[in-house]
């Protein structure tokens, strides 16, 4: 399912296309530090009362799963 029309996707997928490696990667790279970001910001939001080091265990718990953790890093 996608809200993008096919049209504006079969630009999008040309754009792509001629973007050399190093740039998409960087576009990748941009993207992934943005959905970071916002996930950080929503759980500053959520859990004003947590220390940094708090909320970056909480958004590796988000990135690698729930299970539970070593020891050291509870």
């Amino acid at each position: 399912m996608s809200d993008t029309s096919p049209a504006a996707q079969a630009v999008q997928d040309e754009i792509h296309r001629r973007m050399p490696g190093e740039e998409k990667l960087k576009l990748a790279m941009d993207m992934s530090d943005m959905a970071r970001n916002f996930a950080l910001t929503r759980l500053r939001t959520e859990h004003p009362d947590w220390t940094d080091w708090e909320l970056k265990r909480e958004l590796l718990r988000y990135a690698f799963g729930a299970e539970p953790w070593p020891l050291p890093l509870r």
